[in-house]
């Protein structure tokens, strides 16, 4: 379904705005142009109940994730476009709505369709496309809800649906603060990479209580190795602060602001105890995972949340010495996934093929620097390894942008869009 309608005054004045405030930069006006055009017409759908599916662009499945990271710039012109509002509280209540049905799922079919991984071995239904549990899929819900309220005053998202699904993603947090023992989600897929599928019949790698929430997957959708992905709870102990503001302010509610807040301070509480390490080049460092039993993953991933993503997620600032600490091994050769070639350089992902960049990190990498000319020079960076698409792509060769993966891929569109409008110094009020 098509969008047209959508295309209002008020994104053609963004647009503009865009190509006032950079009135020499001809190919980043029309490639800013392009992608936040094509999101919000190829991806975004009405549907008859008042809500709206977003499809990632290559994948016609709705992820809590993806559709989050997607709508999040038109939360820019959602305070004076009631479509524009519309169309994001539709969003949000689809997510909301998807959380109830199953908090443990990554990724939504528009209906009842059966599409999607349906052989795998977990709890399935005919509603999700893939069952991966992810703890930032339960974080991004949040945010744009919170985010839609903070930019516009708008408070109707915080209805029924939204307390509910709240209540749901605390309890699920608070469950797997004790995987071990107190979870029954399990997920197995035959016949596929072991980056598909969690070891130990689906229970995932053996982990012990550390205050940390625990998660099957990360936002790659690829198996965490050790339970407790850091940058993702970092996520959750943001998240969940927003959700205490909003019970506070909105909701009245003071069980849940309660409840909100000591879940943030048990999992934040669990980052400092078990999620920093001594590097011996670096200092101390956050690791990427850890299993509460002295196994560390150091490293990073393109996908967002990820330690890179640090200040952008509002966990800390970009002047953090420890986030600084950590910024320079993920962005180093001792990141495993940090490649370098004689085309660009950056983060990429064992989800994809070796050497492959991706436009998501270095889009990140500008959005989390201070520094002026580096976001310049990020910003030049995708745009020259577009492999003259004119938008963003998962993955490139560091040696050949002419390798990519994703044609299409609105995540990394957006996020290209919204390091222009960083560099334009238009930003969202958090």
């Amino acid at each position: 379904m098509s969008n047209t309608a959508y295309q209002t005054e008020s994104l053609d004045e963004l647009i503009a705005r865009v190509q006032q405030s950079l009135p020499d930069r001809t190919k980043t006006q029309a490639m800013f142009a392009s992608c936040i055009r094509n999101t919000i017409d190829t991806t975004f759908s009405r549907l008859s109940d008042g809500t709206a599916f977003v499809i990632t662009g290559d994948i016609p499945a709705m992820w809590l994730r993806d559709s989050a990271a997607q709508a999040r710039p038109y939360i820019l012109l959602a305070e004076k476009d009631p479509h524009i509002k519309s169309l994001l509280l539709g969003i949000v209540e689809r997510q909301f709505q998807y959380v109830i049905q199953d908090p443990y799922a990554n990724a939504f079919n528009k209906d009842a369709s059966g599409k999607g991984h349906q052989a795998d071995k977990t709890a399935m239904t005919p509603w999700i496309w893939e069952r991966k549990y992810e703890i930032d899929s339960l974080c991004y819900p949040i945010q744009l809800a919170y985010l839609l309220w903070k930019n516009t005053g708008e408070t109707s998202q915080f209805n029924a649906t939204f307390k509910k699904a709240a209540s749901i993603i605390l309890d699920t947090w608070t469950i797997e603060q004790n995987h071990e023992s107190d979870s029954e989600y399990r997920f197995q897929r035959e016949n596929c990479p072991i980056t598909n599928t969690l070891p130990r019949e689906g229970k995932g790698s053996l982990t012990a209580r550390t205050g940390m929430t625990w998660s099957g997957f990360r936002p790659s959708d690829d198996a965490c190795d050790y339970g407790y992905l850091v940058p993702s709870n970092m996520f959750a102990v943001v998240v969940l602060k927003y959700l205490s503001e909003i019970a506070e302010t909105v909701l009245g509610d003071d069980e849940l602001k309660t409840k909100a807040l000591q879940l943030a301070q048990e999992i934040d509480l669990g980052i400092h105890d078990y999620g920093k390490v001594e590097h011996p080049d670096y200092g101390m460092i956050y690791a990427y995972e850890t299993d509460g039993l002295g196994n560390y993953n150091l490293m990073d991933d393109a996908n967002v949340p990820s330690l890179l993503s640090i200040p952008y997620l509002g966990y800390t600032s970009e002047n953090d010495p420890l986030y600084l600490n950590t910024r320079q091994f993920i962005l180093s050769p001792d990141n495993p996934y940090f490649f370098a070639g004689s085309e660009a350089s950056g983060i990429g992902s064992p989800h994809t093929p070796d050497q492959y960049i991706w436009h998501i990190a270095i889009a990140m990498q500008g959005l989390t620097t201070t520094d002026a000319a580096e976001k310049i020079r990020l910003l030049n960076l995708l745009e020259s390894t577009d492999a003259g698409k004119g938008m963003m792509h998962e993955g490139f060769h560091a040696d050949d942008p002419l390798q990519f993966t994703r044609e299409w891929f609105s995540w990394a569109n957006m996020m290209y869009c919204e390091l222009v409008l960083d560099v334009c110094g238009i930003h969202l009020v958090k």
